[in-house]
């Protein structure tokens, strides 16, 4: 058998977006990990929708997610939260990516972990805090002090978000960098289910 660093790119690719026929690919993580932008790519190398559950939040309730925060506080936007990202792993296949917290609410995971494959996009926190301090529209963030709460997020959710199927180690390189290495990842873990 091959070894996966030795299959082609387009061969990785093409292995990855078959191996789990209409199972949704999703992205967790901390804010600031990049599941988004790096969701975003995956999808367009697969050949796949991508779907930002944010996005999808903010267009459903015609609100912002710092406005809902704001409105309905953090257990109101989980329950919206979780009720949209079940709607959207009704369908598939497609590249989702998660809020922050999506991951953190039992519901959610659990729908996660029997609808999807789950990748978790794990950052240090000089990481993070390089990338989440620029923006002040992070509700999670509006503290007295928010790289505390960050690394306090960080603390809490890490050992969650570990749960997860397959972990990439989100960090200052070039994006391609991280996409061809979670590729390579989904691959690998079609491998090892085909042999089990």
């Amino acid at each position: 058998m091959t070894a996966v660093s030795d299959v082609s790119r387009q061969d990785l690719r093409r292995v990855a977006r078959e191996a789990f026929g209409a199972r949704n690919i999703v992205f967790v993580g901390l804010m600031g990990a990049g599941k988004s932008v790096i969701g975003k790519m995956v999808a367009t190398a697969l050949e796949l929708p991508f779907v930002d559950s944010d996005a999808e939040i903010e267009r459903v309730s015609q609100m912002t997610i710092a406005e809902l925060f704001d409105l309905y506080g953090e257990t109101e936007f989980r329950a919206l939260e979780a009720r949209v990202i079940e709607r959207l792993l009704k369908s598939g296949p497609r590249v989702l990516s998660t809020g922050g917290g999506a991951f953190i609410n039992e519901k959610s995971r659990a729908l996660i972990k029997d609808e999807a494959v789950s990748i978790w996009l794990k950052a240090d926190l000089d990481v993070l805090w390089e990338r989440v301090k620029k923006r002040d529209t992070r509700p999670l963030l509006k503290t007295a002090e928010p790289e505390q709460t960050l690394k306090t997020l960080m603390e809490k959710r890490y050992p969650i978000y570990a749960e997860a199927d397959i972990t990439i180690n989100s960090r200052n390189v070039r994006k391609e960098v991280i996409v061809e290495e979670t590729i390579a990842a989904l691959a690998a873990r079609a491998g090892e289910a085909a042999i089990s």
